[in-house]
């Protein structure tokens, strides 16, 4: 029986992925669960597996663009594993013959060196030569050198036939292009032209695409982070005992997001079609870096975790992302997403919207700076804070003061225990 090797769903509104690259070759015999191909999109990689063991048959070659739900192979439930083996001897001839022409090439430069001078040797000759060579106007690329390695000697030159000669009207001004080569290409001229991937064509199309079919603004507030980093600092060595990883600036957020979003439902619903989507449930994006480029994976029903599960789940996403064990289901069902740049040092951005998704929101570099409090001036741990929302769903009264909720909930923590 054949059993129908499909693309996966990899997230919403997403109908098309790339073959990265295949794990296994048509004719190997796989067993269920053996990954056969890396699929990409523009937010993550996607590892397919066997689901029956047999003999693969692949349909469609690596760098190939699919369509969700298409049939890329087949799997042979009725192979045995024999099949699989025989691949591989076959292909062990060719790789035998290959050492047969490379010692052909190699030996090919030392004949050449006995019978004829190498053009760049020009560049070498003795002062000696090199006078002979002036004098007489003799082309040493045509002269078979009788010297060490195959250079030109003196009398090479002296008794080199007269049809060496390079005519005297095309050697005197062909001098002053030649010389300035000597000293390599110009930095400026070096060019590198790599194929772009791709997970990043993928990215751009995406990126584009969201521009082109929202109203994209974003409004920027700063954040006084003073009580959170003491409370960091307070807890710290007591959090990561009790729960094996660190207190950061992540979880307060997910907790700040999750009220402002209950208190402006529309940030947590997108436009669909003619028709707004609303949702009655927090799933939170948390952009991750990987090699492989950005990722979007989502804590799902956010709202019901703690502090330190909404951070025990972002590291077991981002050490998902790092490893490339990133599932469908962990890119899918976003509502909200959360970007931190500050990270890598950022001090402000305007982050681009996660389609289909209405708003996003972005945090930078915390920095001391001076800021005046009561009438008086003191130093405090600042961040900017940035809302890229689509004006199609929200008013910008409504983007300012889902910030400005946020603001409040992360100068305040003790508003989120209370969730007022």
């Amino acid at each position: 029986m054949k059993v129908d090797v499909k693309v996966p769903s990899v997230g919403e509104s997403i109908t098309e992925a790339i073959i990265g690259s295949w794990t296994k070759k048509s004719g190997d015999y796989v067993k269920m669960n053996d990954v056969l191909m890396l699929l990409e999109t523009d937010k993550a990689s996607v590892e397919v597996v066997a689901e029956q063991s047999g003999t693969l048959t692949i349909a469609a070659q690596a760098g190939a663009t699919v369509l969700i739900g298409a049939t890329v192979a087949t799997i042979d439930t009725d192979g045995k594993a024999t099949a699989g083996a025989a691949a591989p001897a076959a292909d062990a001839k060719p790789a035998a013959a290959a050492p047969t022409p490379a010692a052909q090439a190699s030996a090919a430069p030392a004949v050449g060196g006995d019978r004829k001078t190498h053009p760049e040797l020009a560049a070498h000759l003795s002062p000696a030569t090199q006078r002979v060579v002036t004098e007489t106007g003799i082309n040493p690329a045509s002269v078979s050198g009788t010297g060490l390695g195959g250079r030109l000697t003196k009398s090479d030159v002296l008794n080199a036939p007269a049809t060496s000669a390079a005519p005297a009207e095309t050697k005197k001004p062909a001098a002053p292009f030649v010389t300035p080569t000597v000293s390599g290409p110009s930095k400026q001229g070096d060019i590198k032209r790599v194929p772009m991937t791709g997970i990043r064509k993928k990215i751009a199309e995406r990126l584009v695409q969201a521009q082109h079919n929202a109203a994209i603004l974003t409004t920027f507030n700063e954040i006084d982070m003073t009580k959170v980093i003491e409370i960091r600092a307070k807890y710290k060595d007591k959090f990561k005992e009790k729960y094996g990883v660190n207190l950061g600036f992540n979880g307060f957020f997910v907790k700040a997001a999750i009220e402002a979003l209950k208190a402006f439902p529309a940030v947590n619903a997108w436009v669909s079609g003619d028709e707004i989507e609303y949702h009655n449930y927090y799933n939170i994006g948390m952009a991750v870096s990987t090699e492989r480029g950005l990722m979007v994976p989502v804590i799902k029903d956010a709202d019901n975790l703690s502090v330190a599960g909404i951070e025990l789940a972002i590291r077991d996403l981002a050490l998902k992302g790092r490893d490339g064990k990133i599932t469908p289901d962990n890119l899918m069902g976003g509502t909200f997403s959360i970007t931190n740049g500050g990270v890598f040092g950022s001090l402000l951005s305007t982050p681009i919207l996660n389609a289909p998704q209405s708003a996003i929101l972005g945090l930078h570099k915390v920095e001391e700076r001076a800021v005046v409090i009561n009438g008086k001036i003191e130093i405090r741990s600042m961040m900017y804070a940035a809302l890229s929302y689509d004006h199609r769903m929200i008013d910008g009264k409504e983007a300012v003061s889902f910030l400005v909720k946020i603001k409040e909930g992360v100068e305040d923590p003790e508003r989120l225990l209370i969730e007022v």
